[in-house]
């Protein structure tokens, strides 16, 4: 059963050494991640599910590491699990591990990354499943918002951007499983919003776990929409 879930985005500028001189610039942001995570921590949690987009489907349930190497950053994470059996960690998960890593986390934990296009009920579906893994079980899932928000965006201005945000930051400040089941891949698709598959994941999982919520963190730095979320 699902008792806590924390919703991060996963831009790998959240990791400083990544950022470098604008490091400074997401504090904040990295703040109301380790706020989260805390929670979700602390909850009594079982089992850490940590969710994400990929390349592919992948599951990771031995451990799992990855690497900012691309970035040009010396720096490799690993799931607190410990193993690194199976592939690497796409970038989604990456970030999740250096979260949990920063947090101290030591539960078991795995790892599940989705395409960013899968489809609405195939994620509610992962979700069901995932809650059921064990007695009390806790998700970090993984997701930004649109990236049109600005025109200096990934994706530059798409005047639907800062709606479809204001709608998914609402549902994620109110725990509204069905509002959230419902979010568009068609849409969610054409404004770059990433995190909508991780978001139909945690849907799936929350459906009758009664869970409230608190938006910790709604902001679009860089045109990106950011949110994080805490569910228990």
């Amino acid at each position: 059963m699902l008792v806590a879930a924390a919703v991060c985005p996963c831009p790998p500028l959240l990791v400083p050494e990544v950022a470098a001189g604008a490091a400074p610039e997401l504090e904040p942001l990295r703040a109301a991640c380790a706020e989260a995570l805390g929670e979700l921590l602390a909850s009594g949690a079982e089992l850490i599910v940590v969710v994400g987009t990929g390349p592919a489907p992948e599951v990771w349930t031995e451990g799992g590491a990855g690497s900012f190497h691309r970035y040009g950053v010396e720096l490799a994470v690993r799931l607190p699990s410990g193993g690194v059996d199976g592939p690497e960690l796409p970038s989604s998960l990456t970030v999740g591990a250096w979260l949990l890593d920063r947090a101290g986390a030591a539960l078991p934990t795995h790892a599940c990354a989705v395409p960013v296009d899968a489809a609405p009920d195939r994620m509610l579906g992962l979700g069901r499943g995932l809650a059921e893994l064990a007695d009390r079980v806790g998700l970090l899932v993984l997701g930004d918002g649109s990236a049109r928000r600005s025109v200096k965006a990934p994706g530059y201005l798409d005047e639907r951007a800062e709606g479809y945000d204001v709608a998914a930051a609402q549902t994620l400040a109110t725990a509204d499983v069905e509002a959230l089941a419902a979010l568009d891949p068609v849409l969610s698709a054409e404004l770059l919003a990433d995190g909508r598959a991780p978001w139909q994941v945690l849907a799936g999982a929350a459906r009758g776990a009664g869970l409230g919520a608190r938006l910790r963190y709604d902001d679009a730095p860089y045109g990106v929409g950011y949110f994080v979320a805490s569910w228990s």
